[in-house]
């Protein structure tokens, strides 16, 4: 029996942190509506739950809140309570990323770890995951190539931005490495921006993972994408963007590629990592495309518009880097190159922002 005698609400988000009459710390979840409105209310508390006892309780891993009550009918489920941590996308946004440079290692060791534990492990999680409901594996899996499919190549042409052969036997190549990832198919929870990474702000950071709503086995790949290319929140990732005469940070893609390598040795393959990576994140820039009617709406000036065309010139630069599927490479440039055009706004030097600048909403 647990009686609480404390409530607080940690807005805007369906999440309470409470207080037990034995001073106790705990994290409630209940269901609520969702902005992407893909799935349930029932189907992702049970996605969660599932997800993080498999951590938990089935690899024996430390990565992610436990588990402690659940009552699925009812709709919440109340987690181990993990602060002092606190989110590291607002220690970036409040200090900047250089301040946080040990933190942001963390967090790419820790979403590397997380591919490494459970990689291989799909079939353990899927029985787990079967018990609270259905669930379908294959529409985890290719969730990022059927959204790639729909939202990705199209815009181009309003764009007027020309799809030859070469691209497109390049985008059936990437289409086919994200759906059938072999020995990359790992658990991802679903978002991993720096958002959903709580880290200490004093002392070691002590990372731990949370969100696991939308959690399922697919390309581990897909989880490195934010540590090359600007998520939603940010204009430039960028980590050679340091103060003059500052200590370098080391490359957060590596730390995340050796960590993940520990549990996936394919992870230390230039070829087979380079495509992979590629794949992804070009992914990423190209379903980024859908909001092209939105911003064509917004007032010049907006930030979204810019943080858009950073985005596709990012994934490009990840193609040269690795030396890998140059045709999306330069598919991804001439579309950033005609949003140059078309806003001209937006038309706008990168390089001059520091690293993790924040998108003004």
């Amino acid at each position: 029996m647990i009686n609480v005698v404390e409530w607080t609400r940690l807005e805007p988000w369906r999440v309470a942190r409470v207080r037990t009459d034995r001073g106790e710390t705990m994290i409630v979840k209940w269901m609520g509506p969702h902005a992407a409105g893909k799935h349930t209310e029932a189907w992702r508390l049970r996605t969660e739950v599932a997800a993080l006892r498999f951590l938990a309780e089935d690899l024996k891993v430390d990565l992610a809140p436990r588990v402690l009550v659940e009552d699925l009918p009812a709709g919440h489920v109340i987690l181990e309570d993990l602060a002092p941590r606190v989110a590291l996308d607002g220690l970036l946004r409040g200090d900047g990323a250089f301040a946080h440079a040990v933190r942001l290692e963390a967090f790419a060791r820790a979403r590397g770890e997380l591919g490494a534990f459970t990689a291989g492990r799909a079939e353990l999680y899927y029985r787990r995951r079967e018990r609270l409901g259905q669930v379908d594996p294959e529409a985890d899996r290719l969730g990022h190539v059927a959204r790639l499919r729909q939202e990705g190549l199209p815009q181009a042409e309003v764009l007027g931005v020309p799809i030859t052969g070469p691209v497109e036997r390049e985008f059936a190549l990437a289409l086919a490495e994200l759906a059938d990832p072999g020995p990359f198919l790992a658990l991802s929870n679903g978002d991993p921006e720096a958002n959903n990474v709580l880290v200490c702000a004093d002392g070691p950071p002590d990372a731990r993972l949370i969100d696991f709503e939308f959690a399922g086995f697919t390309h581990v790949l897909h989880d490195a994408v934010c540590l090359h290319v600007p998520g939603p929140a940010w204009m430039r990732v960028s980590v050679s963007a340091w103060p003059a005469g500052s200590t370098p940070l080391p490359q957060v893609g590596e730390i995340y590629r050796r960590a993940l390598a520990a549990g996936v040795p394919q992870a230390e393959d230039e070829r087979l990592y380079g495509v992979a990576l590629t794949a992804a994140c070009v992914a990423f820039a190209l379903t980024r495309l859908w909001r092209l009617p939105v911003l064509d709406t917004r007032s010049p000036g907006d930030d979204s518009r810019a943080q858009l065309v950073a985005t596709l010139e990012a994934a490009a630069s990840v193609a040269r880097e690795h030396h890998a599927l140059p045709q999306l490479a330069g598919l991804c440039q001439r579309l950033a190159e005609a949003l140059r055009r078309r806003w001209p706004d937006a038309d706008v030097n990168f390089t001059a922002l520091a690293s993790y600048a924040p998108r003004r909403r």
